[in-house]
């Protein structure tokens, strides 16, 4: 495994540590991704306590938060408090390729 990881976008340097204090410069050890119908406005996660950021990741929504547990079930109410549907829901632990995503607001197949 690597002791330290260089991000490049573009040609830029944008993020440089170990796997850990790049990951941890999410701000939160969670991810959720999940759409609604209609989607949902940005400023959503303003919302919700625990959530450090939403960004926008292949057509669906990917938040930053503390706790699954706290802001799974405040998310879908919010969901339902402004009229829309859930479409998807996945969670999964936060990784470098949600940093990347983070950082540039693309995919690394997309780089």
């Amino acid at each position: 495994m690597c002791d330290r990881i260089a991000i490049v976008d573009h040609g830029h340097l944008i993020a440089l540590g170990t796997p850990a204090e790049l990951i941890a410069r999410l701000e939160a050890p969670h991810i959720i991704e999940f759409t609604s119908d209609p989607p949902m406005q940005a400023e959503l996660w303003r919302e919700l306590p625990g959530c450090h950021g939403m960004t926008p990741k292949d057509g669906a929504w990917m938040l930053r938060v503390d706790s699954l547990a706290d802001a799974v079930p405040k998310l879908l109410a919010a969901i339902d408090h402004h009229g829309a549907k859930l479409v998807t829901l996945s969670t999964h632990a936060a990784t470098l390729e949600d940093l990347f995503v983070s950082l540039t607001g693309r995919e690394l197949r997309d780089a």
